[in-house]
């Protein structure tokens, strides 16, 4: 594990690695991340809000997150920044402290990578049947490097696009091994009509 410190960015959502994350930026903290995440090229942390709210004061904040690199941005057309960005690597939160004008900071462990595993013969159907719900959807997922054929890529995708709850997805992101958070994803879609997968 590598230790670093992240400006963190605290949403009521689940990054996983490798997965598009679009976002309007109106409060000054954020546009002072933004800006130095820019001038630094370094990314910033996007953790889940267990207690709180986006736009408020935060009570509680998940302890896994993934790291995010902006790599877009633009004017909205309501006159705020919207930026688009990629998750990296998963973290865990050793230490977490608030700057003066409310932005939090924190140590962080990088969790190891997992290793490319291909997607086994008995799951390959979730291969493809992500192929075909990625083709219909439009704004960020259009724009990814795609690896249909690798396990963890497969699975982050769907756990990311499935309608699960945000501790739901939390404790996805938490699955160390990609072949368990696949088959977690084949449990979850197994039982839904296929109406339902997505």
């Amino acid at each position: 594990m590598s230790e670093a410190v992240l400006p963190l960015f605290p949403l009521g959502t689940v990054l996983f690695p490798g997965g598009p994350l679009a976002l309007r930026i109106f409060e000054p903290r954020y546009l002072d991340l933004v800006r130095r995440c820019m001038r630094e090229q370094a990314p910033f942390g996007v953790v889940l809000i267990l207690e709180g709210l986006e736009a408020g004061p935060v009570a509680a904040l998940a302890t896994t997150g993934t790291s995010a690199r902006l790599t877009d941005f633009d004017t909205r057309p309501d006159g705020l920044l919207g930026i688009a960005c990629r998750g990296e690597r998963r973290f865990r939160v050793a230490r977490r402290w608030q700057q003066r004008d409310g932005l939090h900071l924190a140590e962080v462990d990088y969790l190891p990578p997992a290793a490319p595993r291909t997607l086994p013969p008995e799951l390959a159907h979730l291969g493809a049947e992500l192929r075909a719900v990625l083709a219909r959807l439009d704004g960020p997922f259009a724009q990814l490097e795609t690896h249909y054929e690798d396990a963890g890529w497969v699975a982050n995708r769907w756990a990311e696009i499935l309608p699960l709850a945000p501790a739901h997805k939390q404790a996805l992101l938490e699955l160390a091994e990609p072949l368990a958070l696949l088959e977690e994803v084949a449990a979850w879609l197994a039982r839904q009509p296929p109406a339902a997968h997505v």
